[in-house]
């Protein structure tokens, strides 16, 4: 049964308001970080104009709000100017500040409180010029917690005469608050708003709600900037682990063909020297090329002229047959991705069988799936030494780790073989469109 309403006292009320400002700024700094735009501002240091309006919108419109809630409500939580606009100018440099103190500042100025508007806009100007002085990645280390260490750094300054920019940072706002304590104090809350302390502690409270307020969004932009670094950094270490095994093909390719041109100087000239054209060419293209990703119908015009090279040294030995779906000729697929496992067909199975030799190049799309055959009437493999055959040879362990790091488990090899019938190696990874940039994972 209730006894009837409970009413909170006055250090209870003001206890409650200072955490409800902290809770408020902390959801507010949650939603702006989640839309792009605002997070590439946090991203980068260097913002043109568009980018600080953008900004001090992003910040200014929900601190003017809440001022506009204070008025009319009475809900005094709400009111973030001085976290506000000192935050807006110790992210975005004085003039953002400022902006988002004005806009903060005029509701409570047409409500008379003549105070609001100058010390808003002096709450921005303070921040962002403390932005303008020290290093910026200094601006992103700061915590509330720099709070319990301040007799100590202010010591060490003492001491070293070396300026501590955590000490400064943490100090600006604490003499913001006093001021507006002391304003409000001498000339009236109906002039300037302020949470007034009946006890001295409670006043610490108070200084140490503002640190709060002005500290959890800075904490949590920073980690959205450590998260984009750690994307950034990991997509950078991708490209260059796809590069490498990439590069692993080239010189690979080269022996070979170098070790049949040395074959045929001597047996055949005219054809060697044919063969150095052919494989000219082809390095041309190769160099000129510095794509990860390429259209099937490129790739398989690479293929033809590595072809053309084999079919210069096998002669009638060697057949090449395609079954080519035209609906995957504008599909993106890695770059020299063929030609490891075509090299490895005529390696392994064509060139080791007595007679004629035959090999059929397939694709098909199935579905959301590109799936690419290469297969021979070579020797074929025991299905006993499939596994080992994956893992042995340079060119089917690269392009499997290849499509292993790109696409993750979308993207997949099988080798599958018949002795004295043949070997066909099949690829399996995401449909992606020529227009499309490619995904990694």
């Amino acid at each position: 049964m209730l006894d009837g309403p409970k009413f909170l006292s006055a250090e209870q009320y003001l206890l409650i308001t200072q955490i409800l400002k902290v809770a408020i700024m902390a959801a507010l700094a949650t939603m702006l970080v989640r839309y792009h735009r605002f997070r590439h501002i946090l991203i980068f240091e260097r913002r043109d104009w568009p980018d600080r309006r953008l900004f001090a919108l992003g910040l200014g419109v929900p601190v003017t709000v809440g001022v506009i809630s204070r008025l009319l409500l009475g809900y005094e939580a709400a009111d973030l100017t001085l976290e506000g606009a000192f935050l807006a100018g110790l992210i975005a440099g004085p003039y953002t500040g400022a902006l988002v103190g004005a806009m903060a500042g005029l509701p409570a100025l047409a409500a008379g409180e003549y105070g609001a508007l100058p010390f808003a806009i002096g709450c921005g100007f303070a921040g962002g010029g403390l932005r303008e002085a020290c290093p910026k990645e200094d601006i992103w280390h700061f915590t509330a917690f720099a709070l319990l260490s301040l007799p100590r750094d202010l010591w060490r300054m003492s001491r070293t005469l070396v300026v501590n920019w955590r000490v400064l940072i943490l100090t600006v706002p604490i003499g913001l608050e006093l001021i507006r304590q002391a304003v409000g104090l001498r000339f009236g809350e109906h002039r300037l708003f302020f949470m007034g302390a009946p006890l001295p502690w409670l006043t610490l409270m108070t200084i140490a709600g503002t640190i709060l307020t002005v500290a959890t969004p800075i904490k949590i932009w920073n980690n959205a900037r450590i998260e984009h670094r750690l994307h950034e950094q990991e997509t950078l270490l991708l490209a260059a682990r796809v590069e490498a095994l990439k590069s692993q093909i080239n010189p690979h390719f080269l022996f070979n063909t170098l070790a049949s041109v040395s074959s045929l100087i001597r047996s055949e000239p005219d054809q060697a020297r044919i063969v150095i054209q052919k494989l000219t060419g082809l390095l041309r293209r190769v160099l000129r090329s510095h794509e990860q990703f390429v259209p099937l119908r490129e790739e398989l015009a690479a293929i033809d002229e590595y072809l053309a090279i084999e079919v210069i040294r096998f002669g009638p030995r060697l057949s090449v047959l395609k079954d080519i779906d035209p609906a995957t000729l504008d599909l993106v697929v890695p770059s020299l991705l063929l030609q490891p496992l075509v090299e490895n067909a005529i390696k392994h199975g064509v060139s080791r069988k007595a007679g004629a030799g035959e090999l059929t190049i397939r694709t098909a799309r199935r579905g959301q799936v590109v799936v690419i055959e290469v297969e021979d009437n070579g020797l074929g493999i025991p299905a006993d030494r499939l596994q080992a055959a994956m893992s042995s040879g340079i060119g089917l362990s690269n392009v499997r780790e290849r499509l292993r790091v790109i696409y993750g488990s979308q993207g997949h090899v099988e080798l599958a073989g018949t002795p004295g019938v043949g070997a066909r190696a099949r690829v399996e990874f995401p449909v992606l469109l020529a227009q499309e940039p490619p995904l990694t994972a």
